[in-house]
Order: structure tokens, then sequence, then C-alpha cells
């Protein structure tokens, strides 16, 4: 890992989704979904306040239409599980899907401008989503821009199951 952070323990060096959570999304989904756990268990800033541990795993699951995310030090020892809402997410979700379904059909038959438009608008949501994750866990976690891009990445995938 190259992350600054990861030598102070940082950082995430794992990230599961509950399967009971998680529908089989298409393939360009699980594409995504497997660059985004890959991604941001490459390079990522993740820290637990109050928590001299690190580095840590991370367990995303969705129960009653709230986020669980469990945070557990490397060797398996509870740290902390938070509930949050995901109603200020609604909105942005509902956006991005629609978004991701134009760009997706995009790639297989539109012009390379055209892609680039769609796409320019698919990342403006995604950062939206991002700062606005990064603002809901504020207190709970510090995670740097990046990391919750990637994480919002995973909380999309939880939606797929319909």
């Amino acid at each position: 890992m190259s992350d600054v952070s990861t030598s102070n323990g940082q950082c995430l060096v794992g990230v599961t989704l509950d399967e009971n959570s998680l529908g089989r999304g298409s393939p360009d989904q699980e594409h995504e979904r497997a660059v985004a756990i890959y991604d941001l268990i490459e390079r990522n800033r993740f820290a637990v306040p109050e928590h001299d541990g690190g580095p840590y795993l991370a367990h995303l699951a969705m129960v009653e239409r709230r986020l669980v995310f469990e945070i557990k030090a490397a060797d398996g020892s509870p740290v902390v599980t938070h509930h949050l809402s995901l109603s200020p997410f609604r909105r942005i979700i509902k956006d991005y899907e629609l978004v991701c379904e134009s760009y997706y059909a995009a790639i297989r038959t539109a012009t390379p401008a055209q892609i680039e438009a769609i796409d320019m608008g698919r990342r403006g949501l995604h950062d939206e989503a991002a700062g606005l994750l990064a603002e809901r866990l504020a207190n709970k976690v510090e995670i740097d821009f990046d990391t919750a891009r990637r994480l919002f990445t995973l909380i999309y995938a939880l939606h797929w199951k319909g």
C-alpha cells in the first residue's frame, strides 16, 4: 500500500459486503464493485476517533433500509458498529442509478463525446454522494475523499438487490 496513512495503521485492510443484503448486479456493476473494493484496500485513509488501533476491517450491510457499518480490528476483534439512515442519499442514489444506466448503454453505442458527457454527470453525482457520506460519518470515522467515493460505490452496490 502506498498511502502514507497506512504506515501508522490508519487504513482499511479488508472490506466485505453482506451477501444477504447484496443482489447480483450486471457484469458492469459486478466489475465496478470489485474494482472499488480492490482500490479501497490498496489506498485509503480510515481511522476511528478515540481508538488507538488499526488497521481495520469493514463489513457493510443493509438492515431495514439502514446501512450497518461494522468496523473490526485486523485481528477480527470488534471496534464499533454504526447504523446510518440512508434517507439523505435517496435522491442521489436514484439519480446515480439513472445516470449509470445511461452510461452503460452509451458505452456500447454512443460517440466518445456523448460517453464523456454522461460520465461527467456520473462523476459529479458520485462526488456529491462522497461528500455527503463523509459528512454523515464525521465524528464516527475519519476518511479522505477518495475513500468516501469508493465506500459510496459499495453502498450503492447494496441497492442493486432492488
